[in-house]
């Protein structure tokens, strides 16, 4: 990775994190779920507002590291106005990248490419994911238990 590469995700990290996209509570959301991971102490709500099979709007709140604050911010930018198929495909896309399945230039991720660097840090992984993860469970319905890491 080129030293550019990584100047460049060391800035967005830091920008997402002094100022989240989308930070906040959502009024009337059709879907919400928590992310926590015990291990660490990152704790996302995630709250969105499904209309027509698309994400009409979507915000979180809570606390937790650069990564997993800067990673939930730029998810509420790529999802907003997506299809939920979409939405579920981003996903996909974006944890092979991070685990190493899926090589960031054929994922089609945009700005959250900038996050590829996340997977030469394993245990920073979960970071990354954690409001995906409670975005996805947010969608199907299902919310993890207090304590549960997802």
């Amino acid at each position: 990775m080129s030293d550019a590469m990584l100047d460049l995700y060391q800035e967005l990290i830091l920008e997402h994190k002094r100022a989240p996209r989308n930070f906040g509570t959502l009024a009337a959301p059709t879907h919400e779920a928590r992310g926590y991971n015990p291990q660490c102490g990152d704790d996302i709500d995630v709250q969105l507002r499904v209309e027509r099979g698309r994400v009409a709007d979507i915000r979180f709140k809570g606390h937790g590291c650069a990564i997993c604050l800067a990673s939930a911010s730029m998810m509420t930018e790529a999802v907003r106005g997506a299809e939920l198929d979409a939405v579920a495909g981003l996903h996909e896309r974006f944890r092979g990248v991070l685990t190493g399945q899926l090589d960031v230039d054929d994922a089609g991720l945009g700005k959250l490419a900038s996050l590829a660097p996340v997977r030469r840090y394993p245990a920073r992984i979960k970071c990354a994911l954690l409001g995906w993860h409670a975005l996805s469970h947010a969608l199907a319905g299902d919310q993890p238990q207090d304590g549960e890491t997802r």
